[in-house]
Order: C-alpha cells, then sequence, then structure tokens
C-alpha cells in the first residue's frame, strides 16, 4: 500500500491543530479507497503556546501523527524542508494548519497525480480579505519574478502542493540554507498542473505574516533566483559614469568660455547627495548577495530538533 505525507508547518497554532486535524480525517477515506495511507507531519517552528501539546493529544489517539520540534523558531521554510526530509510517502502535500489550504481540494489534486503531473500546486485567484496594499504589492512581486528569474512562479501561487517522490527528491537535492520554496518548486521544472480557488480566510488565530516579513521575504526570494539587481546596479553605475563625464565637458566648456564665478552650491550639494544615495543603494544590493554566499559557505544546519516523536 502507497503513503501520503501530509507535512504541516506549525507556529503558534493552538486554536487550529484540532480543527486541522478533523478537516483532514474526512478526505483520509477517500485516499483509503485509493490504497493509500496517510500520515500527519506536523513541524513546530518553536511556537511559544501549547501548539506542542496539541500535537501530543493527537498524536496520543492516532500513531499515523508525528511531530518535528525544533529547538526555536527557523521560520517556516525550513520547517518545510524538515517536513520533506522526515517524509516516506510515495506522496507529499504542504498544507497550512490555518485551513487557509481548502483539504477538500486534495481528491481533484490527486487525480492530477494520476493524470501523469509530478506535482499539482493551487494558486489563489482572489485576494478578498486581504489589505489592498499587500495585495498591490503581492501581485508586483510576482510579475518582476517572472520576468527577472528563470523559476516559474505563478502569481498567488502558495505552499500547498501535491508532489510525487521524484519530485520531492529532487527539492531536497536543493539544501542551499537560503531557501524560497517557491522558487525551488519552481526551478526544478517537472510537469505542474494548477488548481485556481478562491481565497479562504483564517477562521481562528491570527496571521505570523506581517508586511515587513512578507518585503523581507520576497527580498530574498529575488536575491536568490536573479541576479538581475546586481545587473541593474551595474547599469547604473555606468549610466552615472556617462553623466559625470558629460557635466565635466559641460563644466569645462563654461568655464573656458564665461569663466569661473562661484554659483551653484546648492544644486551640488543636491547632485553629490543624489549620486552619494544611488551608490549606497547599489552597495546594498551587492551587500544582499555576499551576505547570502556568507550565510551558505558557513555550512549551518537548517534546522534543529529539539523533539521528534
Amino acid at each position: 500500500m502507497k503513503l501520503l505525507s501530509v507535512i504541516v508547518p506549525c507556529y503558534n497554532e493552538q486554536e487550529t491543530i484540532e480543527d486541522f486535524y478533523a478537516e483532514i480525517m474526512k478526505i483520509a477515506p477517500f485516499f483509503k479507497g485509493k490504497e493509500i495511507e496517510t500520515e500527519l507531519i506536523f513541524v513546530n517552528d518553536g511556537s511559544k503556546d501549547e501548539t506542542v501539546q496539541e500535537i501530543k493529544k493527537l498524536k496520543a489517539q492516532d500513531e499515523r501523527v508525528r511531530m518535528i520540534s525544533f529547538s526555536r523558531n527557523f521560520g517556516k521554510e525550513a520547517a518545510i524542508y524538515a517536513g520533506l526530509e522526515k517524509s516516506k510517502g510515495d506522496f507529499v502535500v504542504i498544507m497550512d494548519a490555518d485551513l487557509q489550504d481548502p483539504p477538500s481540494l486534495l481528491p481533484e489534486m490527486y487525480a492530477g497525480i494520476e493524470e501523469g503531473y509530478e506535482s499539482v500546486a493551487t494558486r489563489r485567484v482572489s485576494r478578498k480579505g486581504e489589505p489592498v496594499i499587500r495585495s498591490f504589492f503581492a501581485k508586483l512581486f510576482y510579475k518582476i519574478m517572472r520576468k527577472i528569474s528563470k523559476a516559474d512562479i505563478v502569481d498567488g501561487a502558495r505552499d500547498y502542493r501535491l508532489m510525487t517522490r521524484k519530485f520531492v527528491n529532487a527539492v531536497l537535492g536543493i539544501s542551499e540554507y537560503n531557501r524560497f520554496t517557491k522558487g525551488i518548486f519552481g526551478w526544478v521544472g517537472f510537469e505542474t498542473k494548477w488548481i485556481a480557488y478562491e481565497n479562504v480566510e483564517r477562521q481562528k488565530g491570527q496571521t505570523k505574516w506581517s508586511f515587513w516579513k512578507l518585503l523581507i521575504y520576497s527580498i530574498e526570494g529575488i536575491v536568490g533566483f536573479s541576479t538581475a539587481p546586481l545587473a541593474f546596479a551595474s547599469i547604473v553605475g555606468i549610466v552615472f559614469c556617462i553623466l559625470a563625464f558629460i557635466f565635466l565637458i559641460f563644466i569645462f566648456a563654461r568655464a573656458l568660455l564665461f569663466g569661473d564665478p562661484v554659483a551653484g552650491w546648492p544644486s551640488t550639494i543636491c547632485i553629490i547627495l543624489m549620486v552619494s544615495g544611488v551608490q549606497m543603494f547599489c552597495m546594498g544590493i551587492m551587500g544582499q548577495y555576499l551576505a547570502k554566499t556568507y550565510l551558505e559557505v558557513k555550512h549551518r544546519p537548517i534546522y534543529v530538533v529539539d523533539e521528534e516523536v
């Protein structure tokens, strides 16, 4: 009999664990009919609430439940990687515990696997309930990524994805420290079927993703899967060198023709400040790449396990 591994990253999700389990159990008979057993792998990402206790309660009543608990908060990307590493299933699906990834889609997703796809992914067609500014920048991010990266990242893509073991092994083969799972999924290739659905709002608990965290996450994605920012910094540098050369000729010619009166100090200061700002911006871009390289060469573990049951 084959096995389906359900990976559930958790961070302060004590209010949603039981509801999530109940919803998954409604789908389990479908896979049972396909001769597929189910295992649930909850990855506790250093939660500060009673998440671990709630998972252990489920473990006590259902041996199919497994838990990996980190020593601290390593982030969702590390939790996903740990779940993939520990999974044993012929098929693996990643889901959020807050039920924003509807378990009811799993039969349709599995149908895509039966059609021959190596992965079946989901995307939101609407962002109902989200702040307007967050939706705007999210769409802008996906648009930029599609233009500057070779990774196939679809607008509204979720981490909610059903994969074959071949696909999972390919993802695990990319063991980099700075992880951006959406980009990795697109980078490894394989034929993927996309299923669209309307946004489902969180019913309990609070979202852990603030606008600032999402902004940092998007920068990590761009830096991790494109060198376009470096090319942009180089082009800006060339443009400013050309402008400086033209301005130098202008100043030299004006001095020869009209003398050299001491004037224009405000504009000079403004130009200096502007150029300095551009330089600092470009240095910041290069600094991001250097920082990521520094973290990679240290070869630190992606996560540290405190408890596994």
